[in-house]
């Protein structure tokens, strides 16, 4: 042992003379001496004891109800912020349905109604980035999701789901929004030939690209059209699956099932043709665009609206199936004791009552070609898609494996007033669009003019329409 040369430091650390002897009869005696004990220990102790068996009960309250009960694993993770980013990632569906799917398969009727579809995808995949991005917590770090060079090598983890959305999502923006202003070229021009502003001319001059409508110009414009629709179309599929499958894989009862990728994507569809009817109705009157947007425009979308409510509700059955017929325990309680019965059943009768029942009334062709009911079935169809997302994220999280998980889930004041907030946004940008950019196709439409002139279109097998 060393010895320790500094004296000073030495006294500091044992005062006093002191020997082995009385070093054992300090510390023995708290032990051997029961009387050095006094009341004020006995005390301290009941204190201890009853902090123990708080200490007890909460340990057995753990292994009972499961880490919930220490806050940090919050049932309902998820509520409105992916409740409302899934509806908006829906309705921005259509709009590429009607103007790659529609134009690669050469269906003349989306002429009219193919601009205001893709500008409604580019605000609706506006306000859905929202909710994921706040939902992160820190959304001054969301450069952190994308595979930045950085000498850390701290890449994003790419066997999570969240992470496919974020490049699905964000590839979808991106390609929309090209295939939208492309689109637009054509028409900024027009609109810069016609122009008296000079200001707007100025404008509409460097948004056409030197437009002039040559033939080199519109040989390579549309083999950029039809090379974006190519690229567009896939995504329809892609981007609603991929946000399936942030439910599909895992494991928590009413996810787990391998339909969800289509029938996510028919719902969105779904949900995105009713906003478009929504929207395009109300214009079309106010604008006076009936000779552009046909009643026939109108009874092909309601058609399609069938077509996928269908669809969806054919996925619906096939969830209550699989329910009854996989013998899951945890599935069939949830159908049973919270969807049929439960506290929140009121909302999954409700979705059926919306996206099942009532489009329905669109096998009879007068309800197609009735402006007012086009309008209300389109806003219960929106009504109805929402309550879908709630049905199949709070109401399937608030029913896990977990006892602990079977806590109700309550939305706040804020969760309503940021879902409103979107859709005053999502207007905002509507009527932007309305005032600024033309909502119509003009040379899409000129040009199915000039190919009707003089000839009959035939709709159908029993009538004609005559264009002069």
């Amino acid at each position: 042992m060393a010895k320790v040369k500094d004296r000073k430091l030495n006294d500091l650390l044992i005062t006093g003379d002191q020997s082995y002897g009385s070093i054992d009869h300090s510390v023995g005696r708290m032990v051997l001496d029961q009387k050095i004990h006094t009341t004020a220990w006995f005390k301290w102790l009941t204190v201890g004891v009853m902090g123990t068996g708080l200490l007890g009960l909460s340990i057995a309250w753990l292994l009972w109800q499961g880490i919930g009960i220490w806050g940090n694993n919050v049932p309902s993770a998820w509520g409105f912020d992916i409740i409302n980013f899934v509806w908006w990632i829906g309705i921005g569906h259509a709009g590429t349905l009607i103007s790659a799917i529609l134009l690669l398969l050469r269906q003349q009727w989306r002429n009219s109604i193919n601009r205001f579809a893709e500008a409604m995808t580019i605000f609706a995949v506006m306000c859905a980035g929202l909710y994921p991005l706040l939902h992160t917590g820190r959304p001054w770090n969301a450069y952190w999701l994308f595979p930045y060079p950085n000498i850390l090598g701290m890449w994003p983890q790419w066997r999570s789901p969240l992470m496919w959305d974020v490049f699905a999502v964000s590839t979808y923006f991106s390609v929309s929004a090209v295939f939208w202003f492309v689109g637009l070229i054509p028409d900024f021009a027009t609109l810069r030939d016609k122009s008296t502003n000079k200001h707007a001319k100025l404008i509409f001059a460097i948004l056409s690209m030197g437009w002039r409508g040559s033939n080199q110009h519109w040989h390579r414009y549309e083999q950029m059209y039809l090379l974006l629709a190519g690229l567009s179309t896939p995504l329809v599929l892609s981007v609603h699956s991929i946000v399936s499958f942030d439910f599909a894989i895992s494991i928590v009862p009413g996810w787990n099932v391998t339909v969800f990728p289509p029938y996510f994507v028919a719902g969105a569809v779904f949900a995105g043709f009713a906003m478009v009817l929504t929207w395009l109705i109300p214009v079309r009157k106010a604008y006076k665009l009936d000779h552009l947007v046909t009643d026939r425009h109108l009874d092909w979308m309601a058609k399609i609206l069938l077509a996928t409510g269908l669809i969806v509700f054919y996925g619906y059955i096939l969830e209550v199936f699989y329910s009854w017929y996989s013998g899951n325990f945890y599935e069939y309680k949830l159908l049973i004791d919270t969807r049929f019965k439960g506290m929140y059943s009121w909302a999954y009768w409700a979705l059926i009552f919306c996206n099942g029942v009532v489009p329905q009334l669109f096998w009879i062709p007068k309800m197609r070609k009735n402006i007012w009911a086009l309008m209300i079935i389109s806003q219960v169809v929106s009504v109805g898609m929402w309550l879908e997302r709630f049905v199949i994220i709070p109401m399937s999280l608030t029913n896990n494996y977990l006892p602990s998980s079977d806590k109700p889930y309550y939305p706040s004041t804020w969760d309503f007033a940021m879902f409103l907030g979107t859709i005053g946004f999502f207007i905002f940008l509507m009527f932007l669009f309305i005032r600024f950019l033309p909502v119509i196709n003009m040379f899409e439409v000129k040009d199915l003019l000039y190919k009707l002139g003089g000839k009959k279109e035939y709709v159908n097998q029993d009538e004609t329409v005559e264009v002069k």
